[in-house]
């Protein structure tokens, strides 16, 4: 159980790095955009939002990978599974139940959850304070 726990929480500090990463770009790109079309504000709410999405979803989507990269390294899902639906079943928390992991790994699936439910908790905060943000500038 011990190895399971240091194995996913690895991989969520990982994912976390990600996000990070990811925030330093959003902000880095709101700030910008918002400084050069300060003539335009709905083109500028409207870029600032779409960019601002666009860099979580695909935050989210190399988390995902990540996860389906440590699923195949130790093999969680039954032979025959596709480790990146697995990933991605466990990190938006649907569970469809449908591949199910190896006992041996089990506590992984929820590990994913968790790390998904909290990164998506990060992304609705930053969405929300880009918004926030970008309407105070008007």
């Amino acid at each position: 159980m011990l190895r399971q726990i240091a194995f996913g929480a690895t991989i969520s500090l990982a994912n976390i790095a990600v996000h990070a990463v990811a925030m330093i770009v959003v902000i880095r790109v709101a700030r910008s955009v918002a400084a050069k079309w300060l003539s335009f504000p709905t083109l500028r709410l409207a870029t600032v939002m779409v960019g601002t999405v666009a860099v979580l979803m695909a935050a989210h989507m190399t988390e995902i990978v990540i996860w389906s990269m440590a699923y195949a390294f130790v093999d969680v899902a039954p032979e025959g599974a596709d480790q990146l639906y697995f990933a991605f079943v466990n990190f938006t928390t649907l569970g469809y139940g449908d591949v199910l992991p190896v006992p041996d790994w089990r506590l992984l699936g929820p590990m994913t959850a968790m790390d998904g439910v909290l990164l998506f908790g990060w992304s609705t905060a930053v969405i929300f304070e880009v918004l926030r943000q970008t309407l105070h500038r008007d």
